[in-house]
């Protein structure tokens, strides 16, 4: 994985906290047109190259959950925002490996 960061969640534990209906504050750092392609319902679109311009629309109070595409991206975006002061821990396998539900658009 890339980047140096705290904690890591598999992406099974995501989709079991989400069915059991826990609100999770999910960021997706891939592209737009990855997202238009299929998105946790409940995640933030936040692209990698914008997040140094875009966090602070994030509370520092609240943790957040790191997605991308494979988890590379995501490790990256988790060493930025803990530098920041944000409590982030980083979605392993990424949507690649994403098998609960799916929004599209």
């Amino acid at each position: 994985m890339a980047g140096s960061y705290t904690k890591d969640m598999m992406h099974e534990e995501v989709k079991e906290r989400l069915e059991k209906g826990e609100v999770l504050h999910i960021i997706d750092v891939r592209e737009p047109e990855e997202w238009e392609s299929g998105h946790i319902p409940s995640a933030k679109p936040m692209p990698l190259g914008a997040l140094s311009l875009r966090h602070g629309e994030l509370d520092r109070k609240q943790p957040y959950i790191v997605v991308c595409r494979s988890g590379n991206r995501s490790g990256l975006a988790c060493e930025l925002l803990e530098q920041l002061g944000y409590d982030v821990t980083n979605m392993t396998g990424g949507m690649s490996q994403w098998g609960g539900e799916v929004a599209r658009g």
